[in-house]
């Protein structure tokens, strides 16, 4: 069998990254390709993954958004086109959330599985549900809530969160990513993702509860800060921002965010993924998300899992009892298991899993 991945984002690779290793393991080809945004091809690179760089990000503005998929689509196309050519038609394409690869794949025939775990970006899942051959999501999403983009009869629920499929704990450095970026093992660690300001979801809202917490993190001895920017602009204005505070840590390269969430004492972030990774490996985590809130986030919220919080006061600041302990997971899943739900019922994918 011959698949297709998209990357998009930085979140993608090593969702993705355990997939395609099992994927190879059952002698399938799988060809890559990548957009140029956030740290998506270098984490590729760190993965291991060959991935082809076709396009890059629009920027803030819907225009320049607009503009920019038009380019990477016209230029995905043609790469699909040229890659079918010289080593045959590819069978299945996989991607999380892309609007590039669904609409490239249906002009070419190809089905197309679509994978998300928030449900409220709608502007993206009105054109990637309709053309996409299959819907996957975690069961903790009502899928109900996915009729509206046209995904009824086709959207699936796989259990748990994704990012219990691809991390493995045993794998895990957090050690090691503290010596690496230079921080005590007794100082208190906490891990800051600032909000998407690029997504179309984000657009009108705001939220400055993120800059009070890196000032309270700032003012508080003992206690280090690892900045994750998401762009090279936020880069930009964080570091106006602390200007050469020995307390603020912005990694220069990418780095293995795992071990970072595994070695962190607390994590807060405005983004689902890391939120959720720290959620998998038990690692306090507050969120500072100012969209709706998704079927995700409703669930761990419910379990305790993942905090709420209005001011960076409600943020303990302390040293994680656990830490210094082997990271692991509270729910362990294969990613073969995984590629059962995405791939069941493709004629193709079916063919091979019983030969």
């Amino acid at each position: 069998m011959r698949l297709l991945v998209d990357l998009t984002n930085s979140p993608h690779v090593p969702f993705f990254a355990p997939l395609v290793r099992e994927l190879e393991s059952r002698d399938h080809e799988v060809v890559i390709t990548a957009r140029r945004f956030a740290q998506t091809v270098e984490l590729a690179t760190l993965h291991g993954l060959d991935a082809t760089v076709i396009g890059s990000h629009g920027g803030t503005n819907r225009l320049g958004k607009a503009r920019a998929a038009i380019g990477r689509t016209w230029s995905l196309d043609r790469f699909v086109g040229r890659s079918q050519r010289a080593g045959g038609r590819f069978d299945v394409a996989l991607s999380h959330g892309s609007t590039d690869l669904p609409l490239v794949a249906r002009r070419r025939g190809i089905p197309h599985v679509t994978i998300f775990d928030y449900e409220w970006a709608r502007t993206q899942h009105r054109l990637n549900c309709r053309l996409s051959w299959r819907v996957a999501v975690p069961d903790s999403i009502p899928l109900e809530r996915l009729d509206q983009y046209g995904a009824a009869g086709r959207a699936v629920s796989y259990p748990g969160l994704k990012e219990e499929y691809y991390l493995d704990a045993a794998a895990l450095d957090p050690a090691g990513v503290r010596a690496t970026l230079g921080i005590d093992a007794d100082q208190v660690l906490v891990v800051l993702r600032p909000p998407a300001a690029m997504a179309l979801y984000h657009r009108g809202i705001t939220n400055d509860v993120f800059g009070a917490v890196l000032d309270r993190v700032r003012a508080t001895e003992g206690c280090v800060a690892v900045v994750l920017p998401r762009t090279p602009e936020q880069r930009v204005a964080i570091k106006a921002m602390v200007g050469r505070d020995a307390r603020v840590v912005i990694p220069r390269a990418a780095i293995d965010g795992a071990s970072l969430v595994a070695a962190a004492d607390l994590v807060v972030s405005a983004g689902g993924t890391m939120n959720r990774e720290a959620a998998a490996l038990g690692v306090p985590v507050y969120t500072v998300f100012a969209g709706r809130m998704g079927g995700v986030d409703e669930q761990l919220v419910e379990a305790g899992r993942l905090e709420l919080f209005t001011s960076a006061d409600d943020v303990r600041l302390s040293r994680r009892a656990t830490r210094g302990e082997a990271p692991r997971l509270l729910h362990d899943r294969s990613p073969s298991d995984l590629l059962d739900v995405l791939l069941s019922g493709i004629p193709v994918a079916e063919a091979a899993r019983t030969s």
